[in-house]
């Protein structure tokens, strides 16, 4: 995603664009607090790239803002019909938002399958526009319109604008020596003129862009940037959108500092990078494509001047196998993956954990089982993260919440896994990893120092006085071991997955011994330091909404629209979910009532509940999407009242 760089102070110029449009035309204008769009059509119409270019643009202009891609999951799912719909959703406002929003204000259709599609979840008077060319008869009739819902009446609850957007389009590339074909192509440039007049979106970063990302093709830039600007002078002068519409920048929402609109793995890709660099290690990546993960392989790769290096296995388990190689080489080893790659990682992690060895496995978690829902999302991995290893393989375990949260998880991820020489668990997911939000660029003084102390020497003297070195002798405090890289003369040790003697590291199949050692893995990861969770609770509430991931956002936007109607409700959300946070069962002890919303049936609930021996209540959905706002808070007040 292309974004812009700007500061709260930048962004309220923004707001004086809006003043010289109103003296510019005649039209009403309109302020309003927030607003939710919605684009969508065909999986090869460009509603992403639509979405993601308006995105960029209200984040330029300062708004706080939150977005939803949503596409198929096969790579062209047959046109025209429902399975195909492919929509971009963004929310965005004049103060602080969490979520993307549950239902939208405006929808964007650009054929009979966007709208049916998308119909739903619309309130009664959401504006509509419709790209009319695409409602024949035949393409009515293949998403189940027997009449066309434009002269039915069916849509007399919303304000309607019918507007032939390919016509149009072809209408404004006729100067271009293009075919048909290829200047249909453009309309959703078209569109997005369109919405940017009407919501007053700058227009100079779009025009850069599409003048950078068809450098080699002058005339389809040309193009692009032609249709993009018949869109905006459609909307300045048809009789049709009589009023266009302001959202201020939401400059009291952010802290002083440097923001840009960041994408979850991208952030998270950037919090790798980070890792590596405080680590001052390389940052290794071995990984095999795998939706919706591919992003982080993909933009690692262009940061070869950072000291990262990437490597695209021929599968699963050569990507992690590499990754662990390259940790008992001294690098920071990550490899990346969704939970089915998790499956077939999960011996590898085993290996790992009896390695002892630092390794940062993100989980970008979809819907499953099996290859399941590639494109939607889900937080159902947790416990696969959790035991998914054979025998007593603990591993930590950490959860983002918001997209630009995935920076700071990544260095949380890599502290632990350096620090305590264990894998560790990234759990992102779908939701996280393609939507968006303004993200404060941290100084470099706010980063934390990472940097470990490889062995430089025998660490052990034996009964003879001779001294040796012990891979497996440990640190009093974090029961890491210590990490010897390969070549170090008189550093010789050896590994693999049998199991290893206390101290020298060689075989042993001694049962007091594993025991032993079995017992001191585990208290490794239950020693693990980390902050205490934090609890919201402004009145002395009764219950506690608990989240981890994602769920943030939703559960905090409800937990407010809560509030505000005089309903007191206690939040506190988890980053860490192995080990927990010390103080986690006091807190949970305070509460008469404990809901947890989980995009799963019910996998924190259910290690809550074995911990703590708290009767704690789920509230789940696995239906792709994340929660809706009012959704939850309803949920959520008849729990308080049950």
């Amino acid at each position: 995603m292309t974004s812009q760089v700007s500061s709260p102070a930048e962004q309220a110029d923004g707001a004086v664009v809006g003043e010289q449009r109103r003296a510019a035309g005649a039209k009403d204008v309109r302020r309003l607090d927030r607003v939710i769009i919605r684009f969508a059509g065909d999986s090869g119409d460009g509603m992403q790239l639509t979405g993601d270019r308006f995105t960029s643009e209200t984040a330029s202009f300062g708004n706080d803002l939150s977005t939803l891609p949503n596409f198929p999951a096969e790579i062209r799912a047959p046109a025209g019909t429902l399975p195909g719909v492919s929509s971009f959703q963004l929310h965005f406002a004049d103060h602080d938002i969490l979520t993307p929003g549950d239902a939208p204000n405006v929808l964007v259709a650009m054929n009979p399958a966007a709208l049916r599609a998308n119909i739903g979840d619309l309130p009664r008077g959401a504006e509509i526009i419709v790209n009319t060319d695409e409602f024949t008869k035949r393409a009515m009739q293949k998403v189940g319109y027997d009449a066309s819902p434009l002269e039915d009446g069916s849509l007399d609850g919303y304000n309607l604008h019918p507007v032939p957007l390919t016509t149009l389009t072809v209408e404004a590339l006729k100067e271009f020596e293009l075919s048909r074909k290829e200047a249909e192509r453009s309309k959703n440039m078209f569109a997005l003129g369109l919405l940017s007049w009407m919501y007053h979106r700058p227009t100079e970063g779009t025009e850069k862009f599409l003048k950078s990302k068809f450098a080699k093709k002058p005339d389809i830039a040309a193009a692009n940037i032609a249709a993009f600007r018949a869109g905006w002078n459609f909307g300045e002068t048809t009789e049709d959108f009589a009023v266009s519409y302001e959202v201020a920048p939401a400059a009291k929402a952010f802290p002083v500092g440097t923001y840009r609109n960041i994408s979850g793995n991208l952030a998270l890709a950037y919090g790798l990078v980070a890792a590596g660099r405080q680590a001052d290690l390389p940052l290794f990546l071995g990984s095999y494509p795998i939706t919706p993960a591919s992003d982080i392989l993909h933009e690692l790769s262009r940061h070869k001047n950072f000291g990262v290096r990437t490597f695209q296995a021929e599968d699963e388990i050569a990507g992690i196998g590499a990754a662990l190689g390259a940790a008992f080489g001294g690098a920071l080893a990550v490899t990346t993956t969704s939970g089915p790659g998790v499956a077939l990682k999960s011996e590898t992690i085993g290996l790992a954990v009896s390695l002892e060895l630092p390794l940062v496995v993100v989980d970008i978690q979809r819907g499953g089982p099996s290859t399941g829902l590639p494109t939607k999302t889900e937080q159902a991995d947790l416990l696969q993260a959790m035991y998914g290893r054979n025998g007593e393989a603990p591993v930590p375990v950490v959860a983002p919440r918001t997209p630009a949260d995935c920076f700071d998880a990544a260095l949380e991820a890599a502290r632990i896994a350096l620090t305590y020489r264990t894998p560790v668990f990234l759990l992102s997911d779908g939701y996280l990893a393609n939507g968006s939000e303004p993200w404060r660029i941290p100084e470099l003084d706010e980063l934390p120092d990472l940097r470990v102390q490889f062995a430089q020497g025998p660490n052990h003297t034996l009964a003879d006085g001779t001294e040796v070195f012990w891979p497996y002798k440990r640190d009093a405090r974090t029961l890491a071991r210590p990490w010897a890289i390969p070549g170090t003369p008189g550093l010789e040790h050896r590994i693999g997955g049998i199991e290893k003697q206390d101290g020298t590291g060689n075989i042993s199949y001694d049962p007091a011994n594993h025991d032993f050692m079995v017992r001191t893995r585990q208290a490794k990861v239950d020693g693990i330091e980390v902050p205490d969770v934090e609890v919201d609770d402004p009145s002395g509430a009764d219950t506690l909404v608990l989240g981890w991931g994602s769920t943030y956002g939703p559960i905090t936007a409800a937990v407010r629209r809560l509030r505000t109607a005089g309903v007191p409700i206690a939040q506190a959300h988890l980053r860490h979910l192995n080990p927990f946070p010390k103080n986690l069962g006091a807190v949970l002890k305070r509460y008469d009532k404990v809901v947890i919303p989980e995009m799963n049936l019910g996998q924190l609930a259910t290690l809550v509940r074995a911990k703590y021996l708290v009767d704690a209540h789920s509230y789940n959905q696995v239906n792709g999407m994340p929660f809706k706002a009012e959704q939850l808070a309803t949920a959520l007040k008849e729990a308080i009242d049950g």
